[in-house]
C-alpha cells in the first residue's frame, strides 16, 4: 500500500524532487528510476522503497519496507525526500564518527531527540549473534568491532555503523552508532538524525523481519 507522502512542511520538496532530472537524481543518489512508472526505487535497510514524485507517494515492496514507511513515516518520509533531492556523487569518507563530533551535536543532547541506542543494547545485551542476524538480514555487513557490530545502508551514500559491547558484572550493555564522516555533505542536520531514528527503530526485534527468498532477494 502506498502511503501518501503531502503536508505542508514537505509540499516544498516533493515539488523540487518533480522538477529533477530523473538521470541527475540517479548518479547523485546512487537510486534507480523506472521509466515506465516514472518511480524512483530507493534501496534503505535491504528494503526497497518506491517514490513516486508525480502522486507524492511512498511505498514498500516488502512487509518491513510498508512499516518503514506507514508506522515510522514521520523519519523515512524526511530522509528519502530530502536525501533525493540533495544527495551527492560522493564517496564515503571511511572514517566514523560519533554524533557528538558533528556540528550539530547538541541536537542529539536532550530530550525527544536523544537517539533510542540504549533499546539496542537492552534488546541484544545477552544476544550479539541475534544482533549480527538482524543487521545482515536488514542488509548490512558485518564488522570486526565491540561483541558485534554492523554496517548498515538507511540511504544508498549514508552508511552508519551499529556497534554492541555486552554487559556484564561491571558495565551494562551498550550500543553506539557512529555515522561515516560524509554525513554532513549529503544531509542538512535534522535529516541525519532522521536517518539515525529510522535506523535503529527499525533494528528492535519488534520490528517485522525481512522476508527473504531462497536466492536472497527480498519477497515482496
Amino acid at each position: 500500500m502506498a502511503t501518501k507522502g503531502v503536508d505542508a512542511a514537505q509540499e516544498q520538496v516533493w515539488a523540487r524532487l518533480a522538477a529533477l532530472d530523473p538521470r541527475a537524481v540517479c548518479e547523485r543518489a546512487a537510486v534507480a528510476y523506472a521509466a515506465e512508472s516514472c518511480c524512483y526505487r530507493v534501496l534503505s535497510l535491504g528494503q526497497e522503497l518506491v517514490v513516486d514524485p508525480a502522486l507524492r507517494t511512498l511505498a514498500g515492496t516488502s512487509s518491513l519496507g510498508r512499516l518503514m514507511l506507514e508506522r515510522l513515516g514521520t523519519f523515512s518520509r524526511i530522509s528519502l525526500l530530502h536525501y533525493l533531492v540533495h544527495a551527492r556523487n560522493l564517496p564515503a569518507a571511511g572514517r566514523l564518527v560519533s554524533p557528538a563530533d558533528l556540528a550539530s551535536a547538541q541536537l542529539y543532547a536532550h530530550g525527544s531527540h536523544v537517539l533510542p541506542t540504549a533499546s539496542l543494547a537492552r534488546s541484544y545485551g545477552d544476544d550479539p549473534a541475534g544482533f549480527q542476524a538482524r543487521g545482515q538480514a536488514l542488509g548490512g555487513t558485518a564488522l570486526e568491532y565491540g561483541d558485534a557490530a554492523v554496517r548498515l545502508l538507511p540511504l544508498p551514500r549514508v552508511p552508519v555503523v551499529l556497534v554492541l559491547w555486552r554487559g556484564d558484572d561491571e558495565f551494562p550493555a551498550r550500543c553506539s552508532l557512529l555515522f561515516d564522516a560524509s554525513c554532513e555533505q549529503q544531509l542538512a542536520a535534522d535529516v541525519i538524525w532522521s536517518t539515525a531514528m529510522l535506523t535503529l527503530l527499525v533494528f528492535l526485534p519488534e520490528a517485522p523481519s525481512p522476508a527473504i527468498r531462497p536466492e536472497g532477494g527480498l519477497a515482496p
